[in-house]
């Protein structure tokens, strides 16, 4: 399934093309780049171990190799729907993307290069709009409550159960410091 956060960018890099909006251009042309990449080392991590099972050698016949050929070639069709990224992975993506913008905004900032704070900011700018709400404290606490019941945490020891499905839930609307923070006291 094809996610509608990609089709959404995609159809965003043509209006900036039409509308010769630059800065917009160039921050969707580096997060589309930046979720191909991701999508190609899905699929070769996907693919590593079955390539190492049928891996050409100088000893193989013409006909080994193209029975091998064929294999590698089928099973790279049946992984390459299995590589896409769904909205919560393009949202991983575009949220790295905004931390780094943050960063640079930080480290410029301290070397009082006020030209490439601005740039860096109207770069964050666009990349926020594809960023949902941040999640409340609130909002974290309730998740990690629903999800706590869910597994019948008991207590501290329980965290390994509960902290990835609250991260999946909130992916993309709290960093992982602020939801450890909660589910630490939660299950104290």
């Amino acid at each position: 399934m094809e996610a509608e956060l990609k089709d959404q960018l995609s159809s965003d890099l043509k209006q900036a093309l039409r509308t010769g909006d630059k800065v917009k251009l160039s921050v969707v042309r580096l997060v589309l780049a930046a979720v191909k990449n991701a999508e190609m080392a899905r699929q070769e991590k996907l693919m590593s171990g079955f390539l190492r099972e049928h891996q050409i050698s100088s000893d193989d016949d013409e006909a080994a190799r193209q029975t091998k050929l064929s294999a590698i070639a089928k099973q790279a069709e049946l992984i390459a729907p299995q590589a896409k990224l769904e909205n919560a992975d393009i949202l991983g993506v575009i949220t790295k993307e905004a931390k780094q913008r943050e960063e640079s905004i930080a480290a410029y900032k301290q070397a009082n290069r006020s030209d490439l704070v601005a740039q860096e900011e109207t770069e964050l700018a666009v990349l926020k709009t594809y960023l949902p709400q941040a999640a409340s404290r609130d909002d974290i606490i309730n998740v990690a409550k629903k999800v706590i019941a869910e597994v019948g945490a008991q207590g501290p020891r329980d965290k390994g159960k509960v902290m990835p499905k609250v991260i999946a839930q909130l992916k993309g609307k709290a960093e992982g410091r602020e939801i450890n923070e909660v589910v630490t006291e939660l299950l104290k």
